[in-house]
């Protein structure tokens, strides 16, 4: 990968993505993140080369000066969460790929995400409570921020909230789902069985 046109039409692969000028300036070149306008690929031209900014996790970020000579901290960005890339050849297609779409992945995680991903594995037939949602999301101390998160449900079709429930395998209060009744009907469906309102967790806790 040598051109600006190769690494943006990579950044532009990813899901949810469009292409700006933002400084009117057209050697600066971004892709943003359409849902929360986030940059994760910045390109411009600097002593000949196309060069590339990318946000670089710690864990990675000297991992990837180290490997490759042309990868360096960010130019003119934070050198904590920016990489630069400079496409003088000696770096493979596949690394620079990689280090586009872990910037991708940066700028689109987000607690809510998680938590809507975790709800996403609860099996059918299963419940899970709260705190386990918060665990598997990565901070077992959001609990509260799981609730919030199902009471926005984007997807109810595809996020089953039904199935969590509290520590005590209690259901949400009725207007969590519209009317009372409407959470345990939807999990009788699945073979969950609901008594005073209460799951029995020692059977049906995923």
């Amino acid at each position: 990968m040598l051109t600006r046109k190769e690494a943006l039409s990579y950044g532009l692969s990813l899901p949810d993505t469009y292409q700006e000028a933002p400084f009117h300036d057209d050697n600066w070149q971004l892709v943003r993140v359409r849902e929360n306008r986030k940059a994760f690929l910045w390109t411009y031209e600097r002593n000949g080369l196309i060069n590339l900014n990318v946000k670089a996790s710690p864990k990675w970020r000297d991992l990837w000066r180290k490997a490759y000579a042309s990868v360096i901290p960010g130019w003119h960005q934070n050198k904590e969460h920016w990489n630069t890339i400079i496409l003088d050849g000696t770096i493979p297609d596949s690394e620079i790929k990689r280090m586009i779409a872990e910037s991708y992945d940066i700028v689109t995680d987000s607690p809510t995400k998680r938590i809507y991903e975790a709800v996403k594995r609860i099996p059918k037939g299963k419940v899970a409570t709260y705190a386990q949602i918060a665990a598997m999301a990565g901070n077992e101390r959001m609990a509260r921020a799981v609730g919030n998160a199902l009471h926005k449900n984007p997807e109810p079709g595809i996020i089953p909230c039904h199935r969590v429930v509290d520590s005590k395998g209690n259901l949400a209060g009725a207007f969590a789902f519209g009317g009372e009744k409407v959470q345990e009907d939807m999990l009788k469906r699945e073979g969950v069985i609901v008594i005073d309102g209460r799951v029995d967790l020692q059977k049906y806790q995923m």
